[in-house]
């Protein structure tokens, strides 16, 4: 398992590592997914550490709350909320979660079919 000081996510976060923020708050950050699988594709995390959504949720903080709001504000301002746009949140490696630090994506922009993936 990936250690916090040496999480992708986290470095992010603290601007060690650049990436294209558009949306920031206290608790939050939402950048563009380097591999966008959407026209609008955003990542949206805590700033903190948590390794999944299940370790995010079990914190019982508000902070999973944030993350829920922070992706709408992004769904909002990308323009994609009336249309609809599509929360993933990946945990653990069967549900193809790659890099852990809890992340949801925000998928938009096109028709997006059921099921995924």
């Amino acid at each position: 398992m990936v250690t916090e000081a040496e999480c992708l996510f986290c470095k992010i976060a603290a601007g060690e590592i650049p990436a294209k923020i558009v949306h920031e708050t206290e608790r939050t950050v939402a950048f563009r997914d380097v591999n966008p699988q959407a026209p609008t594709h955003v990542l949206v995390i805590p700033k903190g550490h948590y390794p999944n959504a299940a370790a995010l949720a079990a914190a019982d903080d508000g902070l999973a709350d944030e993350v829920f709001k922070a992706a709408h504000a992004v769904a909002e301002q990308e323009g994609i909320a009336e249309s609809g746009y599509r929360l993933v949140f990946n945990t653990g490696p069967g549900a193809g979660q790659t890099v852990f630090h809890v992340h949801g994506h925000v998928l938009g922009g096109r028709g997006l079919t059921w099921p995924p993936g």
